[in-house]
């Protein structure tokens, strides 16, 4: 079984991993089809890490994927072999006192594929065969492609800032950062029903993107730095804003043109910032965070099946797996990548 392996910073290889282990009464063996790098991945791959975390040991990259059933633990199982999944990589414990209070995402004990904050890591999904639990496993739609299905993940991040941040339906959001989770965010905004969608990014390529996810008006800001200034008239536009850039400027910017009583949800990682607080105490704005997801995961499946979000326009590239550090720079160059899939060689039915 080949899997792609981080040792170091930029040092990525396409190396034999662990076979799979025996199958349980509840889990399903699977093949892996289709895999998107994600921001995480490609810190991984670039810096060794990102803020605190450090790669301390080599590590399988990887945690948005979909699959093909192979073979089923229990014969008693829902699922059969052939069926196409989306994979979701969320594994909470279900006993820490973050579990028992609904907050999964918050796990003590969280198994998330992909991720060295914990020691040993928690080796990840771009390899060609998985043994996972059946709870994670949601099946695809013959109208829905396995890459299509590999975004699962990403889209359940959006579908949790809109969450965290009440509900938008038939207000005015600003959107700052429109790479894939802004894009899938603002796709996911349209669905949920919000009145007008503002974008704001340095890149064309990227607004390009985000009017095909449904955005009703975009801002490129570094051709023209004071857009948003527009928005600032009579202490504010919008009702609600999502910073998915991670810049600390965008954040201090959109601050100035959020309504009294805003909601401000942070969905980018930018490291230590300073906050305006005169703008959040003047005009009552709540500041929010969000991480991951969790229920979530069903909910982006779902809406994959049905056609009410259409992800293609974020998927920019697919490469072969084998190909994993010419995917991996592909997808650290902004200028020409959105989201880049690779393609584990399994073929769509």
């Amino acid at each position: 079984m080949q899997a792609i392996v981080c040792h170091a910073a930029k040092d990525l290889r396409v190396e034999p991993g662990n076979e799979a282990l025996p199958l349980s009464a509840g889990q399903l063996r699977v093949r892996v089809a289709r895999g998107g790098i994600c921001g995480s991945d490609l810190h991984y791959y670039q810096h060794g890490g990102f803020g605190a975390v450090r790669l301390k040991e080599p590590m399988v990259l990887g945690h948005e994927i979909s699959a093909v059933i192979e073979e089923v633990g229990d014969a008693q199982s829902a699922f059969s072999v052939g069926q196409r999944i989306s994979v979701s990589p969320s594994r909470p414990c279900g006993d820490c006192k973050y579990c028992h209070e609904g907050l999964l995402n918050h796990c003590l004990n969280m198994r998330f594929y992909g991720s060295a904050m914990p020691f040993p890591h928690i080796q990840g999904a771009f390899r060609e065969h998985l043994v996972i639990e059946s709870n994670q496993a949601h099946v695809l739609a013959p109208t829905a492609t396995l890459a299509e299905g590999a975004l699962a993940e990403p889209l359940s991040v959006g579908l949790h800032a809109i969450q965290r941040a009440g509900g938008v339906f038939g207000k005015r959001v600003l959107v700052t950062g429109c790479g894939p989770i802004g894009n899938l965010l603002i796709g996911s905004l349209r669905a949920a029903g919000a009145l007008q969608i503002i974008a704001a990014d340095l890149s064309d390529s990227a607004l390009a993107c985000a009017r095909r996810m449904g955005a009703s008006e975009t801002h490129n800001l570094r051709d023209e730095p004071e857009a948003l200034a527009r928005y600032t008239a009579d202490k504010g536009y919008f009702d609600v804003m999502f910073e998915a850039s991670g810049s600390a400027q965008a954040l201090r910017d959109g601050l100035t043109c959020m309504r009294p009583r805003g909601v401000v949800v942070t969905v980018g990682l930018g490291g230590d910032v300073a906050i305006p607080l005169n703008l959040v105490v003047g005009k009552e704005i709540d500041l929010r965070g969000t991480f991951r997801f969790h229920p979530e995961f069903a909910q982006a499946v779902d809406l994959l099946n049905r056609k009410v979000i259409d992800v293609t326009p974020v998927i920019s590239h697919t490469l072969a797996f084998q190909d994993a550090v010419q995917a991996f720079e592909l997808a650290g160059d902004k200028q020409q990548a959105m989201k880049v899939v690779l393609d584990f060689g399994v073929p769509d039915q």
